[in-house]
């Protein structure tokens, strides 16, 4: 069984550069309080590591 991690959108992408808006659309977040569950690889890792201001890794599974 894969790694995966459950990530929660905690911040708003109004005002905030398009790359961070994009990156939110990426991980399949686009709203408020959002969670997804993801496979934990080194791209999503970056990705959540860059826009964590925004997000939060509520859970760590595998």
């Amino acid at each position: 069984m894969a790694k995966t991690i459950v990530v929660k959108q905690i911040g708003s992408p109004i005002r905030r550069p398009a790359v961070q808006r994009e990156t939110l659309k990426g991980l399949g977040l686009n709203k408020m309080n959002r969670t997804r569950e993801l496979e934990d690889t080194p791209a999503i890792r970056g990705m959540v590591a860059k826009i964590s201001h925004l997000v939060e890794i509520i859970e760590e599974r595998g």
